[in-house]
């Protein structure tokens, strides 16, 4: 899997793209989550589109995310999963405890809210 980061607003902004394996990139992701989190960070957008596929590792790495910046009266939004993603969110029931967007806008928008 390879990711990009940006951090605007006090607002992580990830992108992830090819598979996302906990094993492989997780560590590394949440220790930046971690760090973001220090600086300040309250909020992280997590663009999912060019996600092929996800296993229950990273399943476990987006969970871990989640509860990081609710601790921290922030929140995590999942922009545009793809469809595959999206399926396996819902044959889990994760879609009910993760906010999921369409756009980096619509997050934005429920963010300032």
């Amino acid at each position: 899997m390879k990711y990009t980061q940006e951090i605007n607003n006090k607002v992580l902004k990830l992108h992830f793209e090819g598979d996302l394996i906990g094993e492989n990139n997780g560590p590394e992701v949440v220790e930046l989550a971690n760090d973001a989190i220090a600086n300040g960070v309250t909020h992280c957008m997590l663009n999912i589109s060019d996600v092929r596929y996800i296993n229950s590792s990273g399943i476990g790495v987006l969970i871990t995310l989640l509860t990081k910046f609710r601790n921290k009266t922030g929140d995590l939004y999942i922009i545009k999963p793809s469809d595959h993603v999206n399926k396996l969110l819902i044959m889990t029931k994760l879609q009910a405890i993760f906010n999921i967007a369409e756009s980096e806008e619509e997050a934005l928008q429920k963010i300032k809210k």
